[in-house]
């Protein structure tokens, strides 16, 4: 799949016709998934799973694949880029939430219910909550491209499965080890917390196994379109960089 593309080892100055694209769909993915689904416990089938998981682990399909293609360096700024975007978003929602409303604009929708008061349910985040998605990001993504990154190396770049299954496994179990006992712990009962994390970290597991023909697709249409295949052999992995 690689063997016509030139091999790069340093992306810092080079330009990409495609990793914008790939950068902003990661934002929207994490901004939305957190937004929308990090507080909500849904039924299907007997099981129990935060709702997020339905769209959230498609963040860490794109990570993969911006690691892939990109390089780490790549997928770092991607990572701090959707860490300040989830941030943004959660002080916006918080803000937004606390100011006072307008007396004709918060009518009563039902008895003892305001428009105000459904508007905080939907959009004001606990600092707690927020707290946790954006450090769960921040540890859970970088975990994921590390050894993403560190695997293709080790693997001359054979059995992308292997490093995709492999770094969500690990990226995941960090996530998720992080999100919902800061988030929820003395809110939820034990047992709650530990069975939407049991559920939701197989579940992302599988999301990445069965996209795996798609992250394959993607990663070799990239390549061929950007030129290159990228070996994080001399990357310095601090995450505290965006060069």
């Amino acid at each position: 799949m690689t063997s016509h593309l030139n091999k790069v080892t340093d992306t810092s100055t080079r330009h990409f016709r495609y990793f914008d694209f790939m950068l902003a769909a990661t934002c929207v993915l994490i901004v939305c998934s957190n937004i929308i689904g990090a507080g909500k416990v849904a039924e299907l089938a007997g099981f129990t799973f935060g709702a997020g998981v339905i769209f959230f682990p498609l963040s860490y399909v794109l990570g993969d694949v911006l690691t892939e293609v990109y390089g780490y360096q790549r997928a770092r700024r991607a990572i701090w880029a959707g860490f300040f975007a989830a941030a943004f978003a959660a002080f916006m929602a918080w803000f937004i939430t606390e100011m006072p409303p307008a007396p004709g604009w918060n009518a009563p929708l039902a008895e003892g219910v305001s428009r105000q008061d459904s508007f905080a349910m939907n959009f004001g985040q606990a600092p707690r909550i927020v707290l946790a998605s954006v450090l769960a990001i921040w540890l859970g993504e970088f975990a994921n491209a590390f050894v993403m990154a560190k695997m293709k190396v080790l693997s001359q770049g054979k059995a992308l499965y292997q490093r995709t299954i492999g770094s969500t496994i690990v990226g995941q179990a960090v996530d998720s080890a992080v999100f919902y006992p800061v988030a929820f712990w003395g809110i939820w009962s034990g047992e709650l917390i530990l069975t939407v994390m049991a559920t939701n970290y197989a579940l992302k597991v599988l999301w990445e196994v069965l996209l795996t023909p798609v992250t394959y697709k993607v990663v070799s249409t990239l390549k061929k379109a950007e030129g290159v295949d990228v070996y994080d052999e001399h990357t310095d992995f601090t995450p505290f960089s965006i060069k």
